[in-house]
């Protein structure tokens, strides 16, 4: 997989076969879980027509089938395909495409050419190997040659590989850096969003109507009738408190009545939904509101 000898913690062979790029844009990563698609946040760290590596602001597990869509420096339109899920350490995970048509993989070279992408270094066991195979020797080698002509190309041939070498390292090193920060951005980011203070989130400003609101629905999720409900048929309706950003969007609820069950069925249903967004005063508030959602066997 092109991604996957990027991911930190592998320690096999590489497996790299076609040239990857550095690319640090952001993308979108969808999986579908229990029917309802998430749609998950990141920034890529290099792409190739294999694949792409990525920093994500979520778990996923190796094997899934997910939809990713990037949008590639001076392209106009973003790259969009399927790809599956190879490795995930943390919030860094490999992706291989899947679906990627001929078109898509042109695009991705015309981009690096474009762009003038720059290509990711090899692992180090490639260096050893061009060391190898350009004849690079030791000191004590070089000076037991039998012609002092010999000697001297030798050296200057040793001395620019070791300065390319050393070129690689400083990069390689650069690259360390730069990743630990970009890393570390991440999980301050996801840091702040776990710890923080339901009470400094959005506070309704008026108490409207249900039927108001109703009309103001612009996207609706109809729910899933559980198993277990549908087993010990159970029906009804469930009254929902809910805040609506001002955004439209779902921010906060809880069920007023019901079997918890059918709460639960209602509120997962219920935090897709979207709203056009509530005035006060010609300007967009967040509001309280109540919704109800009927369970019919």
């Amino acid at each position: 997989m092109a991604a996957e000898a990027e991911i930190p913690g592998w320690e096999g062979p590489s497996r790299r076969r076609t040239p990857r790029f550095q690319m640090q844009v952001p993308l979108d990563v969808t999986v579908l879980r229990s029917g309802i698609p998430d749609t998950v946040p990141g920034r890529s760290l290099n792409v190739c027509e294999r694949g792409i590596a990525a920093v994500l602001a979520g778990e996923f597990v190796p094997g899934e089938s997910v939809g990713v869509a990037v949008q590639l420096p001076l392209l106009a339109e973003p790259l969009r395909t399927r790809a599956t899920v190879r490795h995930h350490d943390k919030l860094r995970c490999g992706l291989e495409f899947v679906a990627l048509s001929a078109e898509q993989r042109a695009s991705i070279r015309d981009w690096a050419v474009e762009a003038k992408a720059v290509l990711e270094a090899a692992p180090r066991s490639t260096a050893v190997d061009i060391m190898e195979k350009t004849g690079f020797e030791s000191g004590e080698e070089s000076l037991s040659g039998s012609g002092s002509a010999r000697n001297s190309a030798r050296r200057r041939r040793g001395l620019r590989l070791l300065s390319w070498l050393l070129v690689f390292l400083v990069l390689a090193a650069a690259s360390t850096a730069l990743w630990w920060r970009w890393n570390r951005g991440w999980e301050e980011l996801e840091s702040n969003l776990k710890t923080s203070d339901p009470a400094s989130a959005e506070k309704p400003r008026a108490q409207v109507p249900a039927e108001v609101m109703e009309k103001l629905v612009v996207h609706r999720v109809e729910p899933v009738y559980p198993p277990e409900a549908r087993k010990d048929r159970l029906e009804g309706t469930i009254a929902l408190d809910i805040v609506v950003g001002k955004d439209g969007s779902v921010l906060r609820m809880h069920s007023l009545n019901g079997p918890d069950v059918l709460a639960r069925a209602a509120m997962d249903a219920m935090r897709w939904w979207k709203f056009e967004p509530y005035r006060i005063n010609g300007e967009p508030g967040a509001v309280e509101t109540t919704v109800a959602i009927e369970f019919k066997r």
